[in-house]
């Protein structure tokens, strides 16, 4: 049994070793490339790390290296889509942190990472053969941060770089930059510190040919010709990327794998469905009677009849087969339609845009609301103030690897299943609302004050959809911050532009011909090659995304749709603004209120009270929020106005205006004990004074261990000396131990309103002696 075991061991040592090898003959020698990309020098290296993955590389920009790694399964999958998984992930060694949590390990994803894992993914999804339905998963791991350079563009070229030298199937490369935008000149690849100051963040991802695969850009109301400038740079600057990457891996020797199967319908099932359904899908797409649920019910009943004749024609068929064939002749008309006839299923032109209406102040208890429709999608927003103590803090590694500690206006987005007249689980969050939401806050917020008094917490709810809810709920979050009194600097609207071209069949990245749609529906997002999503104001653009369903889009293709979009953005603003056309001059009678209290430094103790129980209580019996400004202010945020006086009440109370004005600093007065504690006796000074402590030290000289050793009881009337408030902790410092010395001292009542020098006898004075 001992030699099987041994045996055993030994073969299993073989296979290792061969693993080994094979992994070392995929790869090569460790291989290094630089790109000048600005003042910049980005590195890529392979062949050292992970080699048992399809692909690996180490993208390097100053001290921040990502490492990324690609692996796809040689079996295909049931999906009827690219099961594509992006996961980026911010490891806290490598910013020199350890996880705050409980187990002090990584634990779930955070927002940061989630909306990464979505940019790489949109930047490399396009680029995949039509078909391709194989496992494939792009792993993205932070190995050092240096603080300076953000790890997010990084990931992109690395992701690019392990697809492109791996035998994964894939149309790449592609390259990534940042552009920033910082007193007039644009920057390529920004540090963190200049993007503090810069009023654009672009990432743009080109493919080959000086294309475009993906766009995303938040800014702070830039002009056009100044952001169609940022996108020709950085596209210029990525084909250097893409040049470098093309000469390693033809220096490597890559070659890519043959997929086994490519899942696309046979040329004679579709030929079949085109026999049977064209004419009837055409009447479907041509009938502009039909909203989004009649044209999907009546698409849906000649799918289903089509497909039960061609399982008829072709039993040996399988499913996927038999619902492609269908699904490419239905696009087939629908994109025919636009391309040929100039006409959309719901009889617009290429330009117009849907149906808009508006109202605000749509529920009078809250502090900001708005309905926003758009032909068949409609978005509820709603504003919420909160104290500044509610903003959002970050997490030591998030705010270590992006510098964001807090914020104080957030945007939530959500999307119930009953938008879509569908069944499904409520609550939670799923990656796509993560993204719409960011989108829709990016654009909101360059108009929100920097100095405004409150977090702003904006949700935005869709109850109908048929398309661009994230642009609906930029449009409705402008107009419900405006119904709350928010003083933005200028509306805010947003259009989502849709793309159908006509590719040359002999060369798939160059483009025959093509329409752009102005406001796209579902089906058109579904049917077309690209949503182009942008928001601005009348001035210029605050955010931009594009989606890119094809390997690349020319930039003249992308400048004509920058320029669709901002007529379209003109037009929504001027819609919006018959409903209300600046915020209002207040915020409503309900909203929350902010005083400031200035608590002196005398009267801060009584006001905290012990352990802050005194706040404590406040904020439980009135539902305010109190935060320490300085050394004696306060911030005191009430959600309510009667919350605030409730709260006035109780801070009058309190700190009501005692006799300690009148206690002259050196005096001497009658103190009396109202209480017996080891390290001391408490003791008042008149009547309506909180018992203070007197402690053991300052009793007498002689050194004691309680103060029965002098003989002290409750009750008991004893001379102290005041020598007013410690300025650090504000408490009163009294001393009897001083008294006790043969220098005569003052002994003045309360009654006295006048001062009495030091040593002037009267009949108020006694001589401590």
């Amino acid at each position: 049994m001992k030699h099987f075991l041994v045996l055993g061991y030994t073969v299993a040592r073989l296979n290792l070793r061969h693993c080994h090898q094979s992994a070392w003959s995929k790869h090569g020698t460790v291989r290094k490339i630089g790109v000048d990309l600005g003042e910049r020098k980005l590195e890529i290296s392979t062949g050292r790390l992970a080699r048992f993955a399809d692909g690996c590389a180490v993208a390097q920009l100053g001290e921040t290296s990502v490492m990324v790694t690609a692996v796809s399964k040689t079996k295909p999958t049931s999906s009827q889509f690219m099961p594509l998984v992006v996961d980026y992930r911010q490891k806290a060694a490598a910013a020199g942190r350890i996880p705050t949590n409980y187990l002090r390990r990584e634990l779930g994803t955070t927002d940061k990472e989630i909306l990464t894992s979505r940019l790489i993914d949109r930047s490399i999804r396009p680029l995949f053969p039509a078909g391709y339905f194989y496992d494939t998963q792009v792993v993205c791991n932070l190995l050092a941060v240096d603080g300076v350079n953000d790890p997010d563009i990084l990931a992109i070229n690395g992701a690019s770089a392990a697809l492109t030298l791996s035998d994964i199937p894939w149309n790449g490369p592609i390259g990534a930059v940042r552009m920033g935008l910082v007193d007039g000149q644009f920057l390529v690849n920004p540090t963190r510190k200049e993007m503090v100051s810069s009023t654009l963040n672009l990432v743009v991802a080109g493919a080959p040919h000086s294309q475009v695969v993906m766009l995303e850009a938040a800014a702070e109301n830039v002009l056009q010709q100044d952001f169609c400038h940022a996108v020709k740079l950085g596209v210029k600057h990525t084909q250097q990327i893409i040049l470098t990457l093309q000469q390693l891996a033809r220096e490597q020797g890559v070659t890519k794998r043959t997929p086994p199967k490519l899942f696309t319908a046979a040329p004679d099932m579709v030929e079949l469905a085109r026999q049977l359904a064209s004419e009837k899908v055409y009447a479907v797409f041509t009938d502009f009677s039909h909203d989004k649920v009649s044209r999907d019910e009546a698409i849906n009943k000649i799918r289903l009849d089509t497909e039960e004749q061609i399982k008829e024609k072709h039993p040996q068929a399988e499913p996927y087969e038999v619902i492609e064939a269908f699904n490419t002749v239905s696009r087939e008309v629908f994109r025919n339609l636009v391309l040929s006839e100039y006409r959309r299923c719901d009889g617009r032109d290429l330009t117009s845009l849907r149906d808009i209406s508006c109202d605000v102040d749509i529920f009078k208890p809250l502090h900001g609301s708005a309905l926003f429709q758009r032909g068949q999608t409609q978005v509820l927003c709603t504003v919420t103030f909160d104290s500044l103590e509610s903003s959002i803090k970050a997490d030591l590694i998030t705010t270590a690897l992006s510098g964001v500690k807090d914020k104080n206006f957030m945007l939530h987005y959500e999307f119930p299943p009953y938008a879509t007249n569908e069944t499904g689980k409520m609550g939670g969050m799923n990656r796509r609302e993560l993204g719409h939401g960011a989108l829709a806050e990016k654009a909101l917020k360059p108009v929100i004050p920097a100095d405004f008094p409150f977090t702003i917490r904006v949700t935005s709810e869709v109850l109908e959809s048929n398309g661009s809810s994230s642009m609906a709920s930029a449009c409705g979050g402008s107009l419900a911050l405006m119904d709350a009194g928010v003083p933005i600097s200028s509306a805010v609207a947003g259009v989502a532009i849709g793309l159908i071209s006509k590719p040359n069949p002999e060369k798939p990245s160059e483009i025959l011909d093509y329409r752009l749609l102005t406001d796209i529906l579902g089906i058109e997002d579904y049917n077309g090659d690209m949503d182009f999503k942008m928001a601005g104001t009348l001035k210029g653009i605050t955010a931009l995304q594009a989606d890119i369903k094809i390997p690349g889009l020319p930039l003249r293709i992308v400048m004509e749709a920058i320029q669709q979009a901002t007529v379209a953005k003109k037009e929504i603003l001027g819609i919006m603004n018959k409903t209300i056309a600046k915020p209002r001059d207040k915020r409503k009678e309900n909203g929350p209120v902010v005083e400031t209290v200035r608590v002196p430094i005398s009267r801060r103790a009584r006001f905290v009270g012990p352990g802050g129980y005194n706040l404590r209580k406040l904020q439980a019996r009135t539902g305010v929020t109190i935060s320490q400004v300085d050394e004696e202010t306060f911030s005191v945020f009430a959600p309510t106005p009667t919350a605030m006086s409730e709260a006035q009440e109780f801070i009058t109370e309190i700190c009501k205006d005692d006799q300690e004005h009148q206690l002259d600093f050196g005096a001497v007065y009658t103190a009396t004990i109202t209480e017996i504690r080891d390290i001391g006796v408490m003791v008042k000074l008149y009547p309506n004074m909180t018992a203070v402590l007197l402690h053991n030290s300052q009793l007498d000289h002689k050194r004691i261990k309680h103060p029965s050793a002098l003989g002290l009881e409750v009750g008991q009337q004893i001379q102290v000396k005041y020598f007013g408030r410690d300025p650090t902790d504000g408490r009163m410092r009294l001393s009897r131990k001083v008294l006790q010395s043969p220098a005569a001292t003052t002994v003045k009542t309360l009654s006295e309103r006048h001062s009495i020098s030091m040593g002037t006898g009267n009949s108020n004075v006694t001589d401590s002696s």
